[in-house]
């Protein structure tokens, strides 16, 4: 089984998806509700795949002063996911080590495959609700042959990012982090495969592109990730096309 392990911060307002706030319609407050949200679906598809859950928190220490919040990041994270997942006592909850994604990340990947030994490890953020429990599974059988297994995301970034042995993590995932990852892992000499295309909600471009991909799945009576798709829908958001396809609400 692949462990995955999503790297996550508690979703409070003015820490997380900050960009959204300040490019979208969306307020501070909103924007760390669609983390939240996003979260819980993240959740949601790992816990429903073959692959075993981790959650892998940002330490209150190193969260600044003005973005303490009355629980602990771990407690916090651990309410959001009961909301998400049938037996939360399956899920492992990890402190993060590191001052970077690329840190945080690959520590956490060096661990798991160097110490715990598993076969197979992947880091995933908290902010992509379109991954379903088949592009979890999909890729873990993709990194059965490849030792690298890449989800792209809009703007070369990346969902997943799963491995059978190490690469050089040190700023592995420098824009645009899919062509860096796939030169750190050609460079270790190990072969790359990739998943599906999918949006992510940390941009503006990003989150009016999975605007448009729920409502379309909603008119087709497609599966969506329950907590996004409501929350989106609750905010009114859509998206207006004249030439530049942008983010209104009703």
């Amino acid at each position: 089984m692949t462990v995955v392990a999503v790297v996550a911060e508690p979703p409070r307002e003015g820490l997380v998806l900050q960009e959204l706030a300040e490019t979208t319609p969306l307020s501070a407050a909103e924007a760390a509700d669609l983390y939240a949200a996003a979260y819980k679906d993240v959740l949601r598809a790992v816990d429903a795949s073959g692959g075993d859950l981790l959650v892998n928190y940002r330490s209150d220490v190193d969260i600044p002063d003005e973005h303490q919040g009355e629980q602990s990041a771990e407690d916090e994270l651990r309410a959001l996911a009961r909301e998400a997942v049938d037996d939360i006592d399956e899920a492992r909850f990890e402190v993060q080590v590191g001052t970077s994604r690329s840190a945080r990340a690959g520590n956490t990947i060096t661990h798991l495959l160097e110490s715990e030994e598993v076969k197979s490890a992947a880091a995933v953020p908290p902010t992509t609700p379109l991954m379903a429990r088949t592009h979890v599974d999909g890729a873990a059988m993709k990194l059965r042959n490849n030792p690298v297994v890449l989800g792209p995301s809009l703007g070369g970034e990346v969902y997943y990012a799963g491995f059978t042995d190490t690469i050089d993590f040190q700023g592995a995932y420098e824009p645009p982090a899919v062509e860096t990852l796939a030169t750190r892992a050609v460079d270790a000499g190990h072969d790359v495969e990739y998943t599906e295309l999918l949006p992510t909600v940390d941009t503006a471009d990003g989150l009016t592109t999975l605007v448009t991909m729920l409502r379309s799945r909603v008119t087709a009576g497609r599966i969506v990730p329950e907590f996004t798709t409501k929350l989106i829908d609750d905010l009114g958001l859509r998206v207006e096309d004249d030439g530049d396809p942008t983010l209104v609400r009703d």
